[in-house]
């Protein structure tokens, strides 16, 4: 750690939970976001000027005026870019050199699963239900922690799924895929700007709370917000029994146990 890191990451050295090795441990970390957009922008900021090791942003869409009452990672005059790209230079603003691969993309199937597998953490900060279900089985495949955060309207949620965690649930446990909800999206629903704010920034929280190795995190807990009470409430979470997800990896993995 450089003379530089000690000075910017202070704030954290001074921390007892987390100290210079906590800090070392956030800096060789390799994360991944799924979506740069409400959620995205505050994930990607906070991992950034946290001395996250690797950044990896994917997502396919480029920055518009209506993102910017809430997508704080964007500017104005970066409308019409790639959001991988104004993410990633408004993290360097705050991080000189900092490690961040912008891909403007669509990540399924193989490019999902290879991303996915070449990470430690990952950030679900999409708003398609179907991409939140492919995201969840790829980390369940390759036994990488997922932050999931959804924002719409004043309500907002937050979870982990932990795969390392034989007891913890999967996203399907909690929205299986064959029951997919009604599809709610910004662009016809509206959201209250510092909703995404908040959730994103407990998503930045739990992430970085997993790398270093502190607290408890929320796998096998739903984290709900009422912001228009600002109210908070909880919720636990078991791993449903035959689930299609985590219940198959599980099976999968003990009959290779079995094997060797």
């Amino acid at each position: 750690m450089t003379d530089d890191d000690l000075l910017r990451f202070s704030r954290h050295i001074l921390l007892d939970d987390l100290g210079i090795e906590g800090q070392r441990r956030i800096a060789a970390a390799r994360a991944l976001v799924i979506g740069v957009g409400g959620l995205g922008s505050p994930v990607a900021l906070y991992l950034g000027s946290a001395g996250i090791g690797r950044l990896t942003l994917v997502d396919d869409d480029t920055v518009d005026l209506t993102n910017l009452q809430r997508q704080n990672a964007h500017a104005h005059g970066r409308i019409g870019h790639a959001k991988v790209d104004s993410a990633r230079d408004a993290v360097r603003a705050l991080r000189p050199g900092a490690d961040v691969r912008a891909l403007a993309l669509r990540a399924d199937g193989a490019a999902l699963s290879a991303l996915v597998a070449d990470a430690e953490l990952v950030f679900d900060c999409s708003d398609i239900f179907a991409t939140r279900q492919a995201l969840n089985a790829a980390c369940i495949a390759a036994g990488v922690p997922l932050v999931s955060g959804a924002a719409i309207g004043f309500d907002g949620q937050v979870t982990v799924v932990d795969p390392r965690d034989p007891s913890a649930p999967c996203y399907a446990c909690l929205y299986p895929p064959h029951a997919p909800p009604e599809e709610a999206r910004c662009a016809t629903m509206g959201v209250f700007a510092p909703l995404v704010g908040i959730i994103g920034s407990v998503q930045a929280a739990e992430g970085l709370k997993l790398v270093a190795g502190i607290g408890r995190s929320l796998a096998g807990r739903l984290l709900m917000l009422d912001a228009r009470r600002m109210e908070w409430s909880e919720i636990a979470v078991a791993r449903r029994a035959g689930c299609a997800v985590c219940g198959a990896a599980a099976g999968i993995r003990a009959s290779a146990g079995a094997l060797r």
